[in-house]
């Protein structure tokens, strides 16, 4: 009895020691600029990353072009999250759109596509 007690005292402490979380566990967040055009972009961009794993979530400002992406540190990193859009086929700040990526593209959604020079 007192093995069992003393067995169900330490698993407790085990299980609540891991509920609080040191600074590197928590949630980072990064702002990478993209060259997303339209509605369709925004959501190419967003479901993508929603597969990548750690990634929690993200948003495109389609204003700025800037998305926003809230994601695990221990799961993924900045350089993982652009890979993501790069491969999806638009730029992520200094990471250029993969050619494979950017050739899939709709011809609404391609940074070269002569209707949004303008923007």
């Amino acid at each position: 009895m007192k093995n069992l007690l003393f067995g169900l005292i330490a698993a407790l402490m085990l299980t609540t020691g891991t509920a609080y979380r040191t600074a590197d566990d928590k949630e980072k967040e990064v702002k990478i600029k993209t060259s997303a055009i339209c509605e369709m972009c925004k959501e190419r961009i967003e479901r993508n990353l929603a597969f990548e794993k750690g990634v929690k979530e993200s948003n495109l400002n389609l204003d700025n072009k800037v998305v926003t992406v809230k994601y695990n540190p221990k799961k993924t990193d900045a350089a993982k999250i652009k890979a993501n859009i790069s491969k999806s086929g638009y730029d992520a700040d200094e990471v250029t759109a993969d050619e494979k990526g950017y050739n899939k593209l709709p011809s609404c959604c391609k940074k070269d596509n002569k209707e949004h020079a303008h923007q």
